[in-house]
């Protein structure tokens, strides 16, 4: 296997691996972590994806502007997705480091029911 290929399928891997950890945590109402989980859920399919078409970032912003660019408004990806990706990111950061704040259920609920949604059509674009 080339490591193209291996780094991909490794971030698949993470990929699934944040959203089993954002459901224990969403069972466990841990909103707050729930949203860093399920935005790296999303980030580590949209890298893969980056990675598939050899598109190479070294930030989270970086990572968000090329889907944008490359996926979004190519529209090889639908608007709905790249907005839900900038609303995670942006939730992430104001989960993870804004002073006394706190998600609730029902801001957390339907984002984390949309993320399988999200990878599956991050995965038909792409080949392993």
């Amino acid at each position: 296997m080339d490591n193209k290929k291996a780094h991909i399928i490794y971030r698949l891997e993470r990929s699934k691996e944040a959203l089993e950890e954002a459901t224990i945590l969403y069972n466990n109402k841990k909103w707050n972590a729930t949203i860093n989980r399920i935005y790296y859920s999303c980030f580590y399919a949209v890298v893969a994806l980056l990675l598939q078409h050899n598109i190479k970032t070294t930030t989270h912003d970086g990572v968000r502007n090329q889907f944008g660019f490359h996926f979004i408004k190519t529209k090889k990806i639908e608007k709905e997705y790249g907005r839900f990706f900038s609303l995670l990111f942006d939730y992430r950061l104001k989960g993870d480091y804004g002073d006394m704040f706190d998600f609730t259920e029902e801001q957390v609920s339907p984002l984390i029911k949309k993320v399988p949604e999200f990878l599956a059509e991050i995965k038909k674009h792409i080949q392993i």
